[in-house]
């Protein structure tokens, strides 16, 4: 069993931005686990492999409680909140275990449902062409911008009830959120979170007063046999779902354009049999999905993965991005083929935070990627990749620009 005070300690530098992939490939080649070093200069254990990787996040002796992560994570021996707003924020069912977390999905799955995302089709196509029709006359825009961005912008706005004139600010609040932290005073972070509590809780309040046919007006409403969510549980789901709801979205369609446009024989298959695009979608997801690491968890007791033994009370981080190009699960995997069909990929996750928003994420990424191969089919990237640029996230995969040529 490998010693933990001899494992070696990688790092996060600033090239892994732009290529993680060949930061967990060398990582995973010094086995499943690893220790490393954040730019706040903490280190964490990070799981690569991908048997690994499922075993934790279906391992109920990794726990994911918002409050005892936030006080390992400072070193504090109490509970008191570095910083009550981002502890309010993440008081969702991603950051709780059973049976809080059993209790807040059942409430939420009684207002998210399958057969109300099934609905919501007709719509996504309408907000897919409009965009599309908007830049039919250009010869150059930004993909991300003119529509990887605005179509689940849209729908997660019209979805929750959020008007999408106020998009700038809560994209902002959460760009300053999922940001990594380096060296020095972090400044934004906290007003980004206070503004982000303020804004959430108003439009709580307006949906308690005069409630709509929205799914946040729903979820105020949601009753379990007289359990309903608490304001401050209203605030936590709503960021939650409007974070999630579009972040991930906006980058597996920018990533999955991104990786098809560099493989010109692949984009012109789909572009002669969409049918293809659901297969396609589940490649895009596993071999450049739009997470790069699940959300923090912790160990309640000593737990042995990889022949490593990790002590009680470490912060785990399990490198999805890495899980899957694990050539031991996936062949080949750090080469893209669309007509792989990978079972198993852990892109939404696994276990019982599996994302309950998987449904409503595979669907606008079809209707995205096959609108867009229809209309655009001599769509051409308008850069080389050292010329894009990535967010500087360990959380978010996905970029900043990505200009292509319509014809």
């Amino acid at each position: 069993m490998a010693d933990i005070t001899t494992a070696p300690v990688a790092s996060i530098d600033a090239d892994f931005f732009a290529d993680p992939h060949t930061h967990f490939q060398r990582w995973r080649a010094e086995g499943p686990v690893r220790r490393v070093r954040f730019p706040d200069d903490v280190i964490r254990w990070v799981v690569v492999g991908y048997a690994e990787a499922r075993q934790v996040l279906a391992d109920p002796r990794l726990a994911k409680d918002v409050v005892r992560v936030d006080a390992i994570l400072h070193g504090k021996r109490d509970t008191t909140p570095s910083d009550p707003n981002v502890l309010t924020l993440l008081s969702h069912m991603l950051s709780t275990d059973p049976p809080a977390h059993t209790r807040l999905r059942k409430l939420v799955n009684k207002a998210f449902t399958a057969k109300q995302v099934a609905t919501l089709a007709p719509r996504i196509e309408q907000i897919a062409a409009f965009l599309l029709d908007a830049i039919t006359d250009s010869d150059e825009v930004d993909l991300m911008a003119a529509y990887a961005n605005p179509l689940p912008v849209t729908v997660i706005c019209e979805l929750l009830g959020v008007p999408y004139a106020d998009r700038a600010d809560f994209q902002a609040w959460t760009r300053a959120l999922v940001t990594v932290v380096g060296e020095g005073e972090d400044t934004e972070r906290p007003a980004a979170s206070a503004a982000m509590v303020g804004y959430l809780a108003s439009l709580v309040r307006a949906k308690q007063a005069d409630p709509a046919d929205d799914l946040l007006s729903q979820l105020v409403l949601a009753d379990d046999d007289g359990d309903r969510l608490t304001d401050r549980e209203l605030v936590s789901m709503a960021f939650l779902l409007l974070v999630a709801g579009h972040e991930t979205t906006v980058n597996l369609i920018g990533n999955g354009v991104n990786a098809l446009l560099r493989d010109r024989e692949q984009w012109q298959r789909l572009c002669a049999d969409p049918a293809g695009v659901p297969a396609a979608i589940e490649e895009f997801l596993r071999y450049d999905g739009p997470v790069d690491m699940a959300t923090v968890r912790y160990t309640t007791e000593p737990i042995t993965l990889g022949g490593t033994e990790i002590p009680a009370g470490e912060l785990v981080y399990v490198a999805v991005a890495a899980a899957d190009r694990d050539p031991a699960r996936f062949a080949d995997p750090d080469t893209m083929d669309t007509d792989r069909h990978p079972t198993g990929h852990l892109a939404f996750g696994h276990g019982i935070h599996f994302c309950v928003g998987a449904p409503l994420a595979r669907l606008e990424a079809e209707i995205a990627f096959t609108a867009l191969l229809r209309r655009f089919p001599d769509l051409h990237l308008n850069a080389d990749q050292a010329d894009l640029r990535w967010q500087t996230s360990t959380l978010i995969r996905g970029l900043d620009s990505l200009p292509v040529r319509l014809r």
